[in-house]
């Protein structure tokens, strides 16, 4: 690992100033370990896809998105393919109307350009000066952005949990729900009531959504998208193309050579 971002990090909210940026540089394969910020933080990649675990579930990060944390929020970053960090923390109490929870946002061409920027502003940049400007326009631009549903709740309730580590585990796994109650023991209406409260989802959408962090992974090893398709359980990589575009409005093929 080239720098460990829980000390570098340490500067930048040692800072009078509300908002600061940092860039850092990983290998594919690394991770942060755990760790967590006083300020909320704007975590975005211009290369690679980052896999964000928390206690509140995953999300998946390619170069189209950024992800807000809210302050606190202990998390590891995983790293998949070489991943050229752009971040920016805020502190929220001081630069109002952020999202209050953390959550998976679009990152437009001009939100990229500014956070590429917003790294080279000194931390004790003046205010009023340009420098303030431009990060106060990062925070506008995140208000303005698009929250997308790019997030895999992980339950508490242990029968559920075991469901959702089994899907983890083998994506192509197409047990349904009745399959799944009978091995648990209790009957499918409950598995559907516990999944529901328990992620905020239903069974189907809950898998489809592991399927998705699964692919973008392999997409970012560079795996051919017809063996995803495979791996993931689908039936042909046309199905599991339509799948992919109605998430993100572009083939996993262009999706592959954005993130490269």
């Amino acid at each position: 690992m080239q720098d460990d971002p829980t000390r570098k990090h340490l500067d930048f909210h040692d800072t009078h100033r509300a908002m600061a940026a940092m860039d850092i540089n990983y290998p594919d394969g690394s991770s942060t370990g755990w760790h967590s910020h006083p300020r909320g933080q704007l975590l975005y990649a211009i290369e690679g896809v980052m896999i964000v675990q928390s206690a509140e579930g995953s999300w998946v990060v390619p170069p189209s998105r950024a992800l807000w944390l809210a302050a606190g929020i202990e998390h590891e970053v995983k790293m998949w393919g070489e991943v050229k960090i752009r971040t920016v923390f805020i502190d929220a109490t001081a630069i109002r109307h952020l999202p209050e929870r953390s959550c998976v946002i679009e990152v437009s061409s001009l939100l990229r350009e500014l956070v590429v920027a917003a790294v080279h502003v000194p931390r004790d940049y003046e205010e009023g000066s340009r420098d303030d400007r431009l990060m106060r326009l990062v925070a506008d631009e995140v208000r303005v952005s698009d929250i997308l549903p790019v997030h895999l709740p992980m339950p508490a309730d242990a029968r559920i949990k075991l469901i959702c580590e089994a899907v983890n585990e083998d994506p192509s796994d197409s047990s349904t729900v009745e399959q799944w109650a009978e091995r648990l023991g209790v009957t499918a209406k409950t598995v559907h009531r516990l999944f529901s409260k328990e992620t905020g989802m239903s069974f189907g959408r809950w898998r489809e959504q592991a399927r998705l962090l699964f692919a973008l992974q392999r997409l970012a090893s560079g795996r051919r998208v017809i063996d995803i398709a495979f791996d993931c359980g689908y039936a042909s990589q046309s199905a599991f193309t339509a799948m992919f575009r109605r998430h993100f409005g572009k083939p996993p093929s262009d999706f592959y050579r954005q993130i490269k």
